[in-house]
């Protein structure tokens, strides 16, 4: 399995090219991922891919609209994350689950599983700091407590967003 990740993960690196941006962002959220599977149940190997991939609709995103917004990688996304699993031979069911998944990243309560829940908290486990700014402590604590779909997530964002 882990060959396997290596080689969603070297396609990855390929698509994006020179964006180290990009790059870091999939495989900090992978490794966020990681983290979340030794506590929450789900999909290991999916969850992994997923986790490489959920941005992969960006380039074209840009290319096409100019911008990198959320719901512009949800429709680009899929094609490109298809072409890659079936290039490695990954079956249908396996392509389907992570397409949906980019498919909705952005978008919570359109995919209701463990594996999707670990995307999304991995994805903010990262995001967070970077996107919103909050006023004082307890402002940082609601929004976590609203954000964070698994337990273990929101116990991560805590210790790494609530320094005290």
């Amino acid at each position: 399995m882990e060959h396997r990740i290596q080689q969603v993960r070297t396609a990855m690196e390929n698509y994006f090219g020179t964006d180290s941006r990009r790059i870091n962002h999939a495989l900090r959220v992978t490794d966020h991922a990681r983290q979340l599977l030794e506590s929450e149940p789900a999909n290991r190997e999916l969850v992994l891919v997923t986790a490489l991939l959920h941005d992969i609709g960006i380039p074209e995103a840009e290319r096409k609209y100019g911008s990198p917004a959320g719901n512009l990688q949800e429709i680009e996304g899929p094609p490109v994350a298809r072409e890659i699993l079936e290039r490695l031979g990954y079956a249908e069911p396996f392509i389907a689950e992570v397409c949906a998944i980019i498919a909705s990243h952005h978008s919570p309560g359109e995919v209701e599983t463990d594996n999707f829940r670990i995307i999304w908290d991995a994805d903010w486990l990262v995001n967070l700091g970077e996107e919103l700014s909050f006023e004082n402590e307890a402002e940082l604590r609601k929004a976590i407590d609203r954000i964070f779909m698994t337990v273990t997530g929101k116990f991560l964002a805590e210790q790494i967003y609530l320094k005290g």
